[in-house]
C-alpha cells in the first residue's frame, strides 16, 4: 500500500509524541502542539464554511507569528494551497499576486494592513479578509473569528502527494515575480533530507528569524515541526532582541541572512550576553567571507552551517557541513570550506555545468552554471510555462547562479547568470528597477548593477544617462525609483555617465559596469 507523503503528517506526528510540549511560544504566549492543533482545527473548519475548497488559494500577509505558523497546517487540511506574501512589497505588487493567484481568502496582520486596504476593492476574486487583530473595514478579526468553530478533530479532504501544498512568489529577471507551485511530495521529501542535515531533533528550540515567506523560511516550520522541536516567533529582526530571545528561550537554531547575522555579531560585541547552549546559524545568501565564518565561530561560539538553494528547489540542494575528511583541516581551510555553497545534500543531484552541458573540471577555476535533479523540484511557474520550460530543461532545473567547484567537489558561487542583485536575502529584479527609472522624463538610458555593501551584502546601483539639455541629483532620482518601488528595490545610489557600454548589437553591458565596481573587491564577473 502506498501512503502519500502529505504536510500534514508532521502536525500528526507531533500531537501523537510531543502533545504537552511547547510547540509555538510568541510573545509572552505559549501553545503546546495539542494546542497549536485545536486552533489548526478550527482554521479548518472557518475556511471550510467560508467555501474554501481544494486547490483554492489562500494568501497570507503577515510577520512570523503563531497565526501564521497555524496557516501552513489549517489551510492544508482542507486541500488549499497556502500563498504567503512577501511583506517588504509596495500595494501594487499585492495587487498582481492576489489578482494572479486568484486568492480566494487573505489572512493579514494587524500591523500590515495598511499596506493592502487601498488595494482590497480592486479584488473580486478575494472574497474575505481576516485580520490578525480588530475588526476593520467588514474585515473579520481572526480569534473572534475562530472562537466560533469547533477544535475537535478536522474530516480531511483526500489528498495526493501531487497535489499543489504552496506557492510562492518569488523575483526573477522580469520585472513581475513568479509564482512557484510546490507540491506535498516536494516540500515533504525536502523537509526529509533538510532535517537530516541541519540535524534537527526533539531537543531543538528554534527562533524564526527569516520571514516564513521566505525561500528558506518557509521550509522550517516542516522540518521543526515534524521533530517536535519548540518554535519561537520573531515579529520583527531586530539584533538586539534575538539575542534575547536566543538566551531567555535557550534557542539552539536559528536560520537567517548574512547580513542579519552580521548585526547580531555586533549587538554582540556590545552587550556580551551570557549563553551557555550550544547553537548552530543557518546561513543562506551571498558566500560570506572565511573571516566572516570565524567570527562567528570564535567570537559567538555558534557553529556556522552555509547552504544554498532556491524557491524553484523547496529550497536547498547544498550544505557546508564539515565532511569527515575535513574536520581536521587548520582554521583558515575549515572556514573557508564553510563558507562555499558546499556540496550537494540527500535526493538532490547538483553539477556545475558548461554551455554546451558538460560538467565543468573540479579545479576551483571553471566556471559554469549550477543544474539540479531534486525532489524538492517546482511542478512549474504558475499560468507560465514559457518560462517553466526555460528553467526546467532535459530534466534539469538550470538556476542561473554561475559558479566553480573546488577538487573536493564543494561548489562556490562567483556569479549571477540572471541579473538578479541579492541584497540581504532578498531577490532584486534589476530589470523592474531599469524600468521604474525609464519612467522619469529625464532619464535617456539606464542600467543596474549589483554593487558592494558592508551591510547588506550588495544593493542595487543604477547608471544612468540623462536626455540632451536635463539636470537631475542623485537624491531625486532615488526618491522617484521609492515612490515606485518598495524601498529595498530602489538603487541607493546613482552613477551619471555620457554613455553606457555596449554590444556591436546595441545590447547593454552590465558585466563591464558590474566589474567596475568588483575589482577592487577582489571578485570579476564573467
Amino acid at each position: 500500500m502506498h501512503v502519500p507523503l502529505l504536510l500534514t503528517d508532521f502536525l500528526d506526528r507531533a500531537v501523537k509524541l510531543y502533545g504537552d510540549k511547547p510547540a509555538i511560544i510568541d510573545d509572552e504566549r505559549t501553545l503546546t502542539y495539542r494546542q497549536m492543533n485545536e486552533r489548526v482545527n478550527q482554521l479548518s473548519r472557518g475556511l471550510q464554511a467560508l467555501g474554501v475548497k481544494k486547490g483554492d488559494k489562500v494568501a497570507y500577509l503577515a510577520p512570523n507569528t503563531k497565526e501564521m505558523l497555524e496557516g501552513f497546517y489549517g489551510v492544508f487540511q482542507v486541500g488549499a494551497i497556502m500563498t504567503p506574501l512577501n511583506t517588504r512589497l509596495k500595494p501594487a505588487d499585492y495587487q498582481f499576486i492576489l489578482e494572479h493567484s486568484e486568492s480566494k481568502v487573505l489572512f493579514v496582520d494587524r500591523d500590515l494592513y495598511p499596506l493592502v486596504e487601498e488595494i482590497l476593492p480592486k479584488l473580486p476574486s478575494l472574497e474575505q479578509v481576516i485580520i490578525h487583530g480588530e475588526e476593520k473595514d467588514g474585515c473579520l478579526a481572526y480569534e473572534k473569528w475562530l472562537t466560533g468553530f469547533s477544535n475537535e478533530s478536522f474530516d480531511r479532504v483526500d489528498l495526493e502527494e501531487s497535489d499543489i501544498a504552496s506557492l510562492l512568489y518569488t523575483s526573477g529577471t522580469t520585472g513581475n515575480p513568479k509564482g512557484v507551485l510546490l507540491s506535498h511530495r516536494a516540500n515533504y521529501l525536502h523537509a526529509l533530507s533538510t532535517m537530516h542535515h541541519l540535524q534537527v531533533s526533539d531537543q531543538d528550540t528554534l527562533l524564526h528569524v527569516l520571514p516564513m515567506f521566505h525561500v528558506n523560511g518557509w521550509g522550517s516550520p516542516f522540518y521543526y515541526t515534524a521533530n517536535g522541536a519548540t518554535q519561537v516567533m520573531l515579529r520583527k529582526t531586530d539584533p538586539g532582541l534575538i539575542l534575547e530571545k536566543v538566551q531567555k528561550h535557550k534557542v539552539s537554531i536559528l536560520h537567517m541572512a548574512p547580513t542579519v547575522l552580521n548585526m547580531v555579531i555586533e549587538a554582540y560585541e556590545a552587550e556580551q550576553p551570557a549563553m551557555d547552549q550550544d547553537v548552530r546559524v543557518v546561513i543562506a545568501g551571498s558566500a560570506p567571507p572565511p573571516a566572516f565564518v570565524r567570527k562567528v565561530e570564535e567570537d559567538l561560539k555558534w557553529k556556522f552551517i552555509q547552504v544554498y538553494g532556491m524557491t524553484e528547489i523547496s529550497p536547498l540542494i547544498t550544505t557546508s557541513e564539515l565532511r569527515s575528511m575535513d574536520v581536521d583541516l587548520p582554521p583558515e581551510e575549515r572556514y573557508r570550506l564553510k563558507a562555499k555553497a558546499g556540496y550537494e545534500m540527500i535526493a538532490s543531484k547538483v553539477k556545475v555545468v558548461d554551455e554546451l552541458g558538460d560538467e565543468v573540471p573540479h579545479d576551483g577555476k571553471a566556471i559554469g552554471e549550477i543544474v539540479t535533479q531534486t525532489n524538492g523540484m517546482m511542478e512549474g511557474y504558475y499560468k507560465n510555462p514559457e518560462a517553466t520550460n526555460e528553467t526546467i530543461r532535459n530534466g534539469w532545473l538550470h538556476t542561473g547562479d554561475m559558479a566553480v567547484v573546488d577538487e573536493g567537489g564543494n561548489i562556490e558561487i562567483v556569479d549571477r547568470k540572471k541579473d538578479v542583485i541579492i541584497s540581504g536575502g532578498e531577490n532584486i529584479s534589476s530589470i523592474e528597477v531599469e524600468g521604474a527609472l525609464y519612467e522619469h522624463p529625464s532619464v535617456l538610458e539606464a542600467a543596474v548593477v549589483a554593487v558592494p555593501n558592508d551591510k547588506w551584502g550588495e544593493v542595487p546601483h543604477a547608471v544612468v544617462v540623462l536626455r540632451e539639455g536635463e539636470t537631475l541629483s542623485e537624491d531625486e532620482i532615488i526618491a522617484f525609483c521609492r515612490e515606485k518601488l518598495a524601498h529595498f528595490k530602489a538603487p541607493k545610489s546613482i552613477t551619471f555617465t555620457d554613455e553606457l557600454p555596449k554590444t556591436a548589437s546595441g545590447k547593454i553591458q552590465k558585466v563591464v559596469i558590474r566589474n567596475s565596481f568588483w575589482e577592487d573587491k577582489g571578485r570579476m564577473v564573467n
